[in-house]
């Protein structure tokens, strides 16, 4: 420290790494009282003390020091500084001269503080050089961030004048969902956003980084479900083992064109005897599959297939599929649940369950067949179908017929027991792609939006079949006390949602005292699960407990419900967000600027023949349930945001409404491009293409 000669009315000293400079008012012998520009006094320990002075004045001198410091050459410094520690006067006398004047001890105090990477403090005004190995380590590193910010900077520039960087555009999805905030293809999109004042998929949109919307939403939702892509490991479906009995039935199934999966199937007994049985047969995956194998790993990692329009991804490979899945033209083996009913009040009398193959003689399809068999061909004798119909399916008019009645019965039971009906009005909506080239859709197809009403006579006699297995077999579970995977909403009231569980526990919105999915092995998960519990039922009685795969409390079993209910969530979210893209595709290719719709809440409305809930103005104050002429405002399939304007009051609102309107409002809404750019500006419904997979499946 540089003693000076006369009074001492200046000093400049240390305080928590910043350089500070004042007038001294008074020095004891171990701290001073001094006073700082601002006018603020300090106290200040005498050993922090690196400079005392009375000229020139400590502005001045701060500013002189300022000014050369710069001038002062880092590497020229380390090479004179000695080996060992020494004092920033020391080195203002070798660089500059000796003596060094207040100035250059300053300057040089400044220019050794902020090179770190040269000197490194050993104290108070103290400093010692870095070893050469590691200063030039430390230089390339600085070198290093010198060029990623000029990199950045002119990635920046590039995204602000309309161009998206190639660097950028491979990452895309991982930038806007799942950033590496300390990547610098991150921090230019950020920097970016920042000058140009837009949000950050805006800017990506106008920089071309996103050239297809389908293929955007497509991609993002493989990059958070499936990195790795969607096609399986080599894996062999493994052959049933046991030798099965043949069940005496002619089974058929009921599904869509579009289904691959068959899991059920439906066999009518004792037709005109007084008593007649239904079956109901679920493929038996469970019978070769194991806990644990290969197969079951990848399911489990899959845990649903994921239904789009005109594409999904299977949760098993389709050789695993075909191996088990209930084809026409043979026996299959099979799960199969027999219900045996009084003939004429419907009086349920028994019920069994077997493990056996079954004959499938058809694979009935809705889209072909809905129009044919109709409610009054099936209840009047005498009446021709709806449309003509093969003498391979007249033939089943009997079967049909029965089912159709016992459908009808057991829907009024459960709705007692719900204690108001089910108000379903609204139809479903189907959708099929023209012109597609591939497996997938690109996105440019042709879409042709249909619908299918929802209780037509094959939709809801399968519905029913569903609820019937799907509740008798979850409380065999219950009664042999092996743990199973339900679901359970405790009342109707608002708000409360369908959850689930390893409790088997009433489901208020379908009517049952328990409820296990368990008729659709080859496409989710928990019904695979509950397959082999079921098993261990059949085979074993009394004992099932001990031979289940999965016991009471089994952590395994939480993990599976946890997981599949998170990705079963996720996937209805993404077909939901496809139907609504394949929406507003089909307003673009038909030029439709105006529509009429139905106030649900607030400024949110639906469309009367199409699956789409919008906002629009102009409907404060309208009665839900009102009747509206709307005019839509601009179409972004990105965000799939339309928004619209009324026009006019159609008529009265009803008094009542569809019971879906409210889960439908909250997945409607649920429906946005969530960025995490952040530095810039339940009901039973099943979510897969309308199919016998129903409202309680």
């Amino acid at each position: 420290m540089m003693a000076t000669e006369g009074p001492v009315l200046f000093a400049l000293f240390d305080e928590a790494g910043k350089f500070l400079t004042g007038r001294v008012l008074s020095e004891a012998e171990s701290s001073l009282q001094v006073e700082l520009e601002s006018g603020k006094r300090v106290k200040v320990k005498a050993a922090n003390v690196l400079l005392k002075f009375d000229k020139p004045a400590p502005a001045s001198l701060m500013a002189g020091a300022q000014a050369l410091a710069p001038q002062i050459d880092l590497d020229l410094a380390w090479e004179f500084a000695p080996e060992d520690e020494f004092g920033f006067a020391d080195l203002a006398a070798d660089y500059f001269q000796h003596p060094a004047t207040l100035e250059q001890q300053a300057a040089a105090l400044l220019r050794l503080s902020e090179a770190p990477h040269y000197f490194r403090r050993a104290g108070k005004g103290r400093y010692k050089k870095a070893p050469a190995d590691i200063l030039q380590q430390a230089l390339a590193a600085i070198e290093k961030k010198k060029q990623v910010q000029a990199q950045i900077d002119a990635w920046a520039a590039e995204l602000a004048a309309g161009s998206c960087p190639e660097p950028i555009r491979q990452q895309l999805y991982k930038i806007l969902f799942k950033p590496d905030k300390n990547a610098p293809e991150y921090k230019a999109v950020v920097h970016a956003a920042r000058e140009t004042h837009l949000a950050p998929l805006a800017l990506l949109q106008k920089a071309g980084a996103i050239s297809n919307a389908y293929q955007f939403h497509w991609q993002r939702f493989l990059f958070e479900h499936f990195p790795k892509g969607t096609g399986f490991p080599d894996l062999q479906a493994p052959p049933v083992a046991d030798e099965l009995p043949l069940a005496a039935v002619q089974a058929f199934s009921v599904d869509d064109s579009s289904t691959t999966e068959i899991d059920d199937a439906l066999s009518v007994q004792g037709l005109g005897s007084g008593e007649v049985t239904l079956g109901i047969h679920i493929a038996a995956p469970a019978l070769a599959i194991q806990p644990g194998s290969p197969i079951d790993e990848v399911a489990r990692q899959r845990l649903s297939t994921v239904y789009m329009p005109g594409h999904k991804v299977t949760m098993l490979p389709d050789a695993v599929v075909q191996t088990y899945t209930l084809e026409a033209g043979g026996p299959r083996p099979a799960l199969s649940l027999y219900l045996t009913f009084n003939e004429a009040d419907l009086t349920l009398l028994r019920h069994e369950s077997r493990i056996e193959q079954v004959p499938i003689t058809h694979n009935l399809r809705h889209d072909q067949l809905d129009q044919a068999i109709t409610a009054e061909w099936l209840q009047d004798p005498a009446a021709e179908p709806g449309a003509p119909l093969p003498d391979e399916f007249v033939a089943l008019r009997p079967e049909l017929a029965f089912l159709y009645r016992l459908a009808l019965t057991c829907k009024a039971r459960r709705e007692a027991v719900r204690g108001k009906p089910e108000t379903f009005t609204r139809p479903d909506y189907t959708f099929k792609l023209e012109g597609m080239q591939g497996d997938e859709p690109h996105g440019d197809e042709t879409v042709i939006i249909g619908t299918r009403s929802r209780g037509a006579p094959l939709d809801l006699m399968v519905a029913e079949a569903m609820i019937l297995a799907n509740s008798t077999w979850g409380q065999l579970l219950a009664d042999s006390g092996v743990p199973g995977i339900y679901r359970s909403q405790a009342s109707l009231a608002p708000g409360v949602k369908v959850r689930m569980g390893a409790k088997a526990l009433p489901h208020a919105g379908i009517g049952v005292k328990c409820y296990a999915w368990s008729t659709s092995p080859l496409r989710r998960y928990t019904d695979l699960v509950n397959q082999w519990q079921i098993i261990a039922c059949v085979r074993h009685g009394a004992t099932a407990a001990l031979a289940a795969p999965f016991k009471p409390k089994d952590t395994t079993l939480f993990a599976v419900i946890s997981a599949f209910d998170a990705a079963y969530t996720a996937y209805n979210q993404f077909q939901s967000g496809m139907e609504r893209y394949w929406t507003l595709r089909y307003l673009q290719q038909h030029g439709i600027t105006e529509l009429t719709a139905t106030v649900i809440k607030d400024n949110l409305v639906r469309a009367d023949t199409l699956p789409l809930v919008f906002s629009v103005l102009g409907a404060e104050g309208l009665q839900r349930g009102a009747h509206v002429q709307v005019r839509l405002g601009q179409i972004d399939t990105i965000s799939l945001e339309v928004s619209g304007t009324v026009l006019a009051r159609l008529d009265a609102a009803p008094d009542t409404l569809d019971e879906e309107t409210e889960d439908e409002l909250e997945l409607a809404t649920s429906l946005t491009i969530a960025v995490d750019v952040d530095e810039a500006a339940d009901t039973d419904t099943p979510t897969a293409p309308p199919s016998a997979a129903t409202p309680a499946d």
